[in-house]
């Protein structure tokens, strides 16, 4: 299982599974997988296109009154679990690049 933390890596890797198989399936999580994600990857990897999973706890899914900080993380088992399931790759952005900054607009 090949692991993408940067938006280069996460091409040039997909571009190589899709040039060997032809497709690819796409499984997005926030961690803390359970059942249903392993489920879900199983299904993509019967498919026979080569199943990629995304974690990333998006920051903006959360509310003012809900704990960003105490949402569940368990990175290496989220990926050994990932594995066992046949996941091929996995998309682990930080948020710098899900958001990145942006210049502000300049008027003249």
């Amino acid at each position: 299982m090949q692991i993408a933390r940067t938006l280069p890596e996460l091409r040039a890797t997909c571009a190589s599974l899709r040039a060997q198989h032809g497709g690819l399936t796409f499984v997005p999580t926030m961690g803390a997988l359970h059942e249903g994600h392993r489920t879900l990857v199983r299904s993509a990897v019967a498919s026979g296109a080569p199943a990629v999973a995304s974690i990333f706890v998006n920051p903006l899914q959360f509310a003012a009154t809900e704990d960003l900080s105490r949402y569940p993380r368990d990175e290496a088992g989220d990926l050994a679990a990932l594995e066992a399931e046949g996941c091929s790759l996995v998309w682990l952005p930080d948020v710098a690049t899900m958001y990145p900054a942006r210049e502000a607009p300049r008027f003249p």
